[in-house]
Formats: structure tokens, sequence, C-alpha cells
């Protein structure tokens, strides 16, 4: 079963940047598409990032464009998510997660099948 695990949260102020990595063990990373989500307090949680498994075709939230990359590197298990420009309304738990099936909406989170638990990301003003 795949174990994730997401580093690099904290606190930044507005306008600068974090770089958060998953780690995954216990599977073939290679295999799985991975996705960030982000959950606000009282919000529901929602998509930033995706990043496919074979071709490395890379998904990113209309909010997030121009400032988030996703990366990933099969050789250390890690999938990666640059954040630039940082803003107080990106402050979220920020979640990594992993899936499988080939051909899913990568932007749908019941989709995923491993989930990580989270690390803080907030921007203050």
């Amino acid at each position: 079963q795949l174990q994730l695990e997401e580093f690099g949260g904290g606190l930044v102020q507005a306008g600068g940047s974090l770089r958060l990595s998953c780690e995954a063990s216990g599977g073939t990373f290679s295999r799985y598409a991975m996705g960030w989500f982000r959950q606000a307090p009282g919000k529901e949680r929602e998509f930033v990032a995706a990043i496919s498994a074979r071709s490395g075709l890379t998904y990113v939230t209309d909010s997030a464009k121009g400032r988030f990359t996703i990366s990933r590197d099969n050789a250390k298990n890690t999938v990666y998510l640059q954040m630039n420009s940082l803003k107080p309304e990106d402050t979220a738990v920020y979640y990594c997660a992993a899936e499988v099936n080939a051909g899913s909406d990568l932007r749908v989170y019941y989709n995923y099948d491993y989930w990580g638990q989270g690390t803080q990301v907030t921007v203050s003003s």
C-alpha cells in the first residue's frame, strides 16, 4: 500500500515562495498520477495541481496558473509543488494524493486512492 508524506509547509509572507514535497513509499511510484489538493478552514477540499504517471502531463487550477508548478522525480519517489507569489488566500492545509487508474479526471479528489496527512501553508498579508 502506497504511503505518502508531505514536507515543506510553513509560514510565509505574501509574495513569497514555498516548495512542498511529497515522498512516496510502499509502491511503484511511477505508476501513479499525483495530485495536490488544499483545504482551508470551513471550505471544501479543492484541486490545486496534478501530474500524470507516464507522460508527465500537468494540470494546474486557474487561480494558481503562472504561480504554482508541479513536478515529479520518479527516481526519488517524490512529487513537488513549487509555489511562488503566494497570496493570503493560498492559506490552507495542502495534501498530496496518488491515483493509479489511467484516464481518471485528476482534478476530482474522490478519484484518488491514497492521501498524505497534509502540511499547513500559511501566507500572511
